[in-house]
Parts: C-alpha cells; structure tokens; sequence
C-alpha cells in the first residue's frame, strides 16, 4: 500500500508545518485552522471560512506531494517474474502457496513406542559422530527393529486410530494433490450470489493433456489458514459454488473429479437461516443428473451431508487411512453411551474405514498410502490418487450418456437392505418422562433377560460339538502365536528388556532355582506385556490366536482324561457289563424297527441300567446322571401309519370344534396371540381351558379309536386313544 504526504504554503503571513498524514496551516488573516487529509479532503471549517475571506485575491496557494511505498502485496504477480516464460503463469493466480516455514512434527498417541525408537537411534548416531566410532551395526539393527514397528504398527490399525491419521495437522490437502496431479491448474472463484466460501476450491486443472473440473474440500495448514477456510467446513454458498461448476462442467463436457476432506457442513446460525440443508439437498439431486462422469476420492475424514453434496459420483475411492461417516465416533458415543470417551467402541461399531466400506460396497477402491500416513510422502500418495483417477475415468468414459447415468443411480440404489413380509411389532407408546422412569425395574428386566440368554448361550455352547484339530495345525498356529508375541514385543518396545532378560537367564545356572530379582524381572515384563495386550483394539488377531490356542489346550486334556477313563472302565467293567450292555441293545433295535416290546423285557431293560449304575459305583465312579441316547429313526411304514392316524385324528376334532361353536374361541384366541408383547397371558390360558373341555365333551373316543383302527390296521386300546385326543 501507498501513503501520500502534502505540503502547503502561503504567500503573505502566515505558516504551515506537515504531521503523519495531515497538514498543518496557521494563517491569522482567515482567522481558522485548516487540516488537510489525504483521505478525507480538507476540513469543512476552512470551506466553509474561505468564501469569506476578503484577502482572498492576494494569497497564493501551492501544495507539492510525496508518495512513500508501503507495503508490497505478492498477488497476484510477482515482481520478478521471469519475462522469458512461455507457461505456467496460472500458478501466480492462487493465494496457495508453499508454506515458508516446514510444519512441525505431531506424534499421534499409538506413535510413542516408534517414537522412542527414533530417539534411539538419534542418540546412537550423534554418539557414533562424537566419539568417532563405528556403530553401524547397531544403528542398522535399530532401523530395522523400526522398519518391522512400523509395518506391524499400520498394518493393525484400529477405526479411532484411522480416524487420528485423517485428521492429522500434517496430512496434505485438497491443493497439495491437484498441485501434484495437474499439469496447468487455475481456480474458479464465486457462487455468483455474493460471496466465494474458502472451504470448498473449484477450478479447471489438466491431467496427461486433459482438462478436469476439480471439486473439493479444502483444510488448512496452520491455525491461520484454519480460521481462513473454516476448517474445511463449507456454508450454503461453498455448495452453491460448487454447484454452479458442476453445472459449467457438464455443459462443457468436462469430467469432474471431487475430494471429501470436511468433517462436516458449518451448522451456525447463519448457514442455517440462508439454507444450509436446501443446498446440500440441491447438490444430492442435481448431481443424478449430470451427464458427464464423476469420480470422488475421500482424503481425509468425510462427515455426513457436508461430504455427500460432493460425493454421489460415479466411483469413489478412499485412501487407505480415510474415513467416511454419517456421524462422527465421538458424536454417535455421545448419543449412545453419554460420554466422548466410548469413541474407540463407536468407531468400531459404525463401520468407517475404507476396508469396512468397501465391503458393504460404498467404496468403490482404496487407494494406498506410505507407512506412516500420507502426510510422510504427500508426493507418492498423490501420484497413487492420479493412477486410480485416471483408470475409472478411462472407464467411464467408454459409456454413452444414459448407461452412466443408470451406473450413478444403481450405485446407491444398491446400498443397504430391507425386509418385506416380516412381521412388524404394533406401535407401543413409551413414557420417556426422567421423573417417572423407573429405572430400578428396567433394569432388574434386563438383568432377568441378560441370565436368560447366558444360560441359552451356555446349552447351546455345550451342545455344540467341538471341532477336530490335527497336530499340524496345532503347531502351525503356535508358530504363528510366537511370530506375531514377537512382533508386539517390537511394537510396545519391550525388545531390549526382553533380550536382556534372554542373555541374563542363559548365564543363571539350569541347576539352581531363578533368583528372587530375576523372578521379579520376569513378572514385571510379564505383567507390563499383559497391560499393553489388554488395551481395548490392540493386538486382536494374537488376542483371538490366544484364546484358540487355549480352547486347544482345554480339548485336548480332556481327550486324554476321556481315553483314560474308558480304558480303565473297560478294564474294570468289560465282562460284567457284555451281558447287560447286549441286553439294552436288543431292547433298543427292537424300538427302532417299530415292534411292540412286552412288559417282562422293559423289566429286563430297567434292571440292566440299574445294575450297569451299580457297577459304575463300585469301581469308585461318580454317577451323575443318565442320558438318553438319540434312538434311529422309525421305519417308513411306522411313519406312514402315524401319519394316516393323525390325519383322522386332526379330521375329527375340527368337525368337534364346529359341532360345539368352538370357532369364535379360536379365533379370539389367535388375535390375542397376535398382540405381542400386549397379550393377556390370564385371558390365553383361560381360552384354552375353556376350548379343551367342549372338545372333551364333545368327542367320542370310541369312535374315534374305530376309525383310526380302520385307516392305519392298530390294536389300540381306548385309554391310548383318549390319551392321543388329550394331547391334541
């Protein structure tokens, strides 16, 4: 900016004198002070004087000015620009600019152990310069304990720590990439309604000679650029202004390529008034309708309504640390468990890594990052986002107009699921008043049905058989169990403590006992190791070879108690029980081949269990129960013949229950079934009795046992009859 200072003079009496920007001028023949501003003009006093002054003919006025250079503005060219240059001069156009000082380091919470790696081997070089030594050998293995750190520590990632990494201060930006990418790149600027929202950069860039129109969200890259672009939050006009360049993008035929990287739409007062939910509404139905491909890439975190406005594109891609949310994991734990803190669990639960979204086939791809994070190597992670655009857009530019179109719309018409024909509870209205909750017996409830499902997970886990493991396979997942015990060694960095403790228990001698500060040693690693294991999403596939491993151990001790015990059941019981155990057989395949067994044999039967209990106890056996075995089942002529029975049977007591008038009771028993969890148990119970006593009445057993003995050829007794129309 430039500043302008005047000076002015009388002729006659009088002085003048310059101050800053104002000026100064005494003269007693006006008998007024004149102030002059460069900026505002001259005093209104001295106007409105002048016109009065009767020696106005006799002064001459003269005013001389002198510009000083201010301060100089680099935008949009600069001052030495070379004059020989035949391209690039877009890049002059745009605010962005490399930052002048390098971002300082941030060290995100699970990065402390590699972290203390890095100290150490800091610390070793600087004692390799300063003492002149050779250590390179224990530098080169440092690195290489980092290197595996490192590798094991990005490929075991947990959500939360995901979502770390995509809000990390250093992660590059929306610019960063269409820098990288772009061969020529000027921005486009303005929502044409007033006013051009930072957070979200539109622009034309080219890409191997072809032009795109880039769309995206844009962070900053340090507290001030923060507060410039809003934090990557767009108002209602940020919307519009991409709208606007989605328009001028498909009249012109330009692909358009977005970049989600907001943790949501800007949700004050204002963006609310001036219609922050209509424009992203607009935003969600126009682009359905844009003729011309879309592609979106998520670089960083993409949070609800604010990221989709952007987002319904053809393919969209998410880099490897990315996230994608419908609410943030701290918002969602806020909601659902009353505090921030369950964030780790939320995350878990809302499925918002590129891996989880891309089986439930709302990613499309990911796109790899370097170890570490892409803010380590922004130029590489730029060139895998160029690769993977570039690839769908050859795709998807072999389309014509309405196959894309029908590609965007199945897209997401294909996402999620529903049921139809299910049954649907009715509408229950619930008090949600706090004063007349009563927790105490909500919760004494679930308390009851928390028992109940433990004790239906206990039976079913016991009858549930067990599955076979070969000797191999037990030895492969040991191999593997130590592989990755290893590796979490390297990880919480207790490598060294555990190679000392290896080197200090060789020297201990193999025939005396450990000493008590070894043994202290040893379960204070252990203890620390079980600690850092414990951590809630650390190490869950050792956690679960662990718990498999274990599972293991337990079947196999008790196979070998069981082959114990049957072989010295066999040893003890084997002559005595031949006899009883023949007996109980023929008993058995007399049943299962349909035939009548006579009281004398079921006598037989009864003693030779009593007497097999007995054995059992004398050989100094604990007897807890017998059980049933699963007899065979029937033959095909039983069956047949207790089928044709019950189609009489079933026959007869449908013409009873029309006989008596029993049908209104059914049905008002079936509709107070129907209710749920409303039904009247009292009232069910009184339907049945009440229908059970008029069928009773009303039955003829007699003629009953007569046609059942006539369709199936059974001697059956009366009272077996009876005992069957019971039943029903």
């Amino acid at each position: 900016m430039n500043s302008l200072s005047l000076s002015t003079s009388f002729t006659g009496e009088g002085c003048s004198f310059v101050s800053g920007s104002y000026i100064h001028v005494r003269k007693d023949i006006f008998g007024v002070e004149l102030y002059l501003n460069p900026s505002n003009g001259v005093n209104g006093a001295w106007l409105r004087h002048l016109p009065q002054s009767r020696y106005k003919s006799r002064c001459k006025f003269s005013v001389s000015a002198k510009v000083k250079k201010g301060q100089k503005h680099d935008y949009p060219w600069p001052d030495d620009i070379d004059p020989n240059l035949e391209s690039g001069h877009l890049r002059y156009l745009s605010h962005f600019k490399p930052l002048l000082e390098k971002p300082k380091p941030v060290t995100l919470e699970f990065e402390k152990p590699l972290v203390e790696l890095e100290k150490k081997i800091t610390d070793v070089r600087r004692m390799a310069d300063d003492t002149g030594l050779d250590f390179s050998d224990q530098i080169n293995l440092l690195e290489r304990k980092y290197q595996e750190a490192l590798k094991d520590l990005y490929t075991h990632l947990t959500p939360i720590q995901r979502l770390n990494i995509a809000r990390h201060p250093n992660r590059p930006t929306f610019l960063d990439h269409v820098l990288n990418i772009t061969e020529k790149w000027v921005e486009l600027h303005g929502d044409r309604a007033g006013y051009d929202d930072p957070a979200i950069v539109t622009g034309l860039g080219s890409i191997d000679g072809k032009t795109y129109m880039f769309i995206g969200h844009q962070k900053g890259r340090n507290t001030k650029e923060n507060i410039h672009r809003n934090f990557g939050m767009p108002t209602p006009h940020g919307y519009r202004k991409a709208l606007r360049m989605m328009n001028y993008a498909d009249h012109h035929g330009f692909p358009i390529l977005t970049f989600i990287d907001t943790p949501g739409a800007f949700a004050d007062l204002k963006s609310e008034e001036i219609g922050q939910g209509e424009a992203i509404a607009y935003n969600l139905r126009a682009m359905f309708g844009l003729k011309v491909p879309i592609v979106t890439v998520v670089i960083g975190e993409g949070g609800s309504g604010g990221a989709l406005a952007i987002g319904c594109s053809n393919k969209l891609f998410m880099l490897e640390n990315a996230v994608f949310y419908v609410a943030s994991p701290e918002a969602c734990a806020a909601i659902l468990w009353k505090t921030s803190k369950a964030a780790a669990k939320a995350a878990e639960k809302l499925k918002i890594t590129a891996t989880e979204l891309c089986k439930l086939k709302i990613a499309d791809g990911i796109i790899p990052e370097p170890l570490g994070g892409a803010h380590t190597d922004p130029t590489w992670t730029s060139q895998q986002i160029k690769v993977a655009v570039t690839m769908a857009m050859k795709e998807l530019n072999e389309m014509d107009t309405d196959t894309l179109l029908s590609h965007r719309h199945l897209k997401f018409r294909q996402l999620g699921g529903f049921l139809e024909g299910s049954i649907v509870e009715p509408e229950m209205k619930r008090n949600m008043k706090k004063k007349e909750l009563d927790v105490s017996k909500i919760t004494a409830n679930l308390e009851a049905e928390l028992e109940k499902l433990k004790v239906e997970l206990d039976a079913k886990e016991k009858s549930r058989p067990r599955p076979a493991f070969s000797d191999e396979d037990v030895e492969t997942v040991k191999q593997e169990v130590d592989k990755e015990i290893t590796n979490a060694f390297i990880s919480m960095g207790l490598q060294e403590k555990l190679e000392a403790l290896k080197m200090d228990l060789s020297k201990a001698p193999s025939d005396q006992n450990l000493s008590p500060a070894l043994k202290d040693r040893i379960d204070r690693l252990a203890q620390e190791f079980k600690n850092n294991l414990s951590a809630p999403g650390s190490f869950d596939g050792l956690k679960q070879k662990l718990k498999m491993l274990s599972e293991i151990r337990t079947l196999q001790e008790q196979k070998t108690k069981g082959e114990i015990l049957k072989k010295e059941i066999n040893e003890k019981l084997k002559k005595q029980a031949e006899v009883k155990m023949e007996l109980v057989k023929k008993a058995r395949d007399l049943v299962g081949k349909g035939e009548e067994v006579d009281e004398d044999t079921l006598k037989e039967v009864s003693k030779a269990k009593d007497d097999l209990i007995e054995m059992l106890k004398s050989a100094n056996f604990e007897v807890l129960g017998v059980s049933s075995k699963i007899a065979p089942s029937a033959p095909p002529v039983l069956v047949e013949k207790v089928a044709k029975a019950n189609e009489v049977i079933f026959k007869e007591i449908e013409q009873v229950v029309d006989m008596a008038g029993l049908r209104g009771k059914l049905a008002e028993l079936r509709s107070e079934i129907d209710k749920g969890t409303s039904k009247d148990l009292n009232k069910i119970e009184s339907l049945i009795k009440e229908i059970k006593e008029g069928v009773f009445t009303s039955l003829d057993a007699e003629e009953l046992e007569k046609k059942v003995k006539s369709a199936v050829g059974l001697q059956a007794a009366p009272e077996a009859v009876g005992a069957s129309a019971d039943k029903k």
